[in-house]
């Protein structure tokens, strides 16, 4: 199991220059396991692009049901002590901290593109492209 951001999440679903990544850690380790706030701020993505007329109402609802799927049995509500002690102990948003205290929680590594992140908690953040590239080293 590993933990994954929304970015994460919404490059396995919507088109971009990490997708590919997306797809080989998921291949590396299929149990993703996120924060309950993935769903908002998937929403919020998938909203903006519906504004922008880069998905179809019905587009971003069919995606939203995929990582819906993908996540269902794995979303954790956090300690929101937690989430303020790391948020506090660094220069990250509640927000961001939310899945590092998922991923502490769990004992398993942060899947994430996020650089602040990555910086801040070298520990338990692991890039993206390092986790799909150990992809054959699992």
């Amino acid at each position: 199991m590993i933990v994954v951001d929304t970015n994460v999440i919404g490059y396995l679903f919507l088109s971009s220059e990490h997708s590919r990544l997306a797809e080989l850690a998921l291949e590396k380790d299929s149990e993703w396991a996120a924060p309950i706030l993935w769903r908002s701020e998937l929403r919020n993505v998938l909203a903006v692009y519906v504004r922008k007329d880069l998905l179809t109402l019905l587009q971003a609802q069919r995606i939203m049901s995929g990582a819906l799927e993908q996540l269902r049995g794995r979303e954790y509500e956090v300690s929101s002590y937690e989430v303020l002690r790391l948020a506090s102990e660094s220069k990250c948003s509640a927000y961001d901290c939310e899945f590092i205290a998922s991923a502490n929680d769990l004992k398993v590594p942060l899947v994430t593109v996020d650089k602040q992140l990555l910086r801040a908690f070298p520990t338990v953040a692991v890039s993206l492209k390092s986790f799909a590239q150990l992809r054959g080293q699992a």
